[in-house]
């Protein structure tokens, strides 16, 4: 008893000298809108379209694409004074790379790879759909890019299908801004691919 007695004085203490803070409603819910949310990699479109096309072709998706990779990279020359080296950054280059299982008449492939063999200027438009834009039915945020095709493989083993495998340079750093996504690209982009094994035991 005179432990417990003593046990909650000094409770009574703490708690009078180091209050303890209460978490309200609100604050509860500035930390749920606050919270952050990852971005699927299948959310990320792209959509191309040979520029000289431009005004009969709308901006198209490969089908079945399994990967896509944006990188940007930047040299630096070193000049040694004696008060230690200086670097002095180049131009950005920017490269575009997609991977996709090739579809039975999926036009955009030749398209592209006839762009290269003419050395035809190709439009490129990434667009997150996790980012709608402010205004503007099946518009998302994302960037326009210009440039070349400067590598395309093909590799058909026995067991799998053909893989498709294409490398973009990029003109300049790209330009930000609403990108047109039809509701059926969207749908595409939704669409995981799959093998024709079966997926049970």
């Amino acid at each position: 008893m005179i432990l417990e007695k003593l046990s909650r004085g000094i409770k009574e203490k703490l708690a009078a000298r180091y209050p303890v803070p209460e978490f309200t409603q609100r604050a509860l819910q500035l930390f749920t809108e606050g919270a952050k949310e990852a971005v699927q990699g299948k959310k990320i479109v792209y959509l191309y379209r040979v520029e000289k096309n431009a005004a009969t072709k709308n901006g198209t998706q490969i089908a079945f694409t399994t990967e896509n990779e944006r990188t940007k990279s930047k040299d630096a020359d070193s000049t040694a004074t004696k008060d230690g080296s200086i670097r002095t950054p180049g131009t950005a280059e920017v490269e575009i790379t997609a991977t996709s299982i090739l579809a039975k008449g999926d036009e955009i492939i030749d398209e592209l790879e006839e762009a290269m063999d003419s050395d035809d200027l190709i439009e490129i438009w990434e667009a997150n759909l996790d980012e709608p834009a402010d205004a503007g039915e099946n518009k998302f945020k994302g960037t326009y890019f210009q440039g070349y095709l400067t590598e395309i493989s093909r590799s058909s083993s026995a067991e799998d299908f053909v893989e498709v495998s294409l490398t973009f340079g990029i003109n300049g750093d790209g330009a930000k801004g609403d990108v047109t996504v039809s509701a059926e690209q969207q749908e595409m982009a939704a669409y995981v691919f799959k093998d024709t094994k079966k997926t049970g035991a």
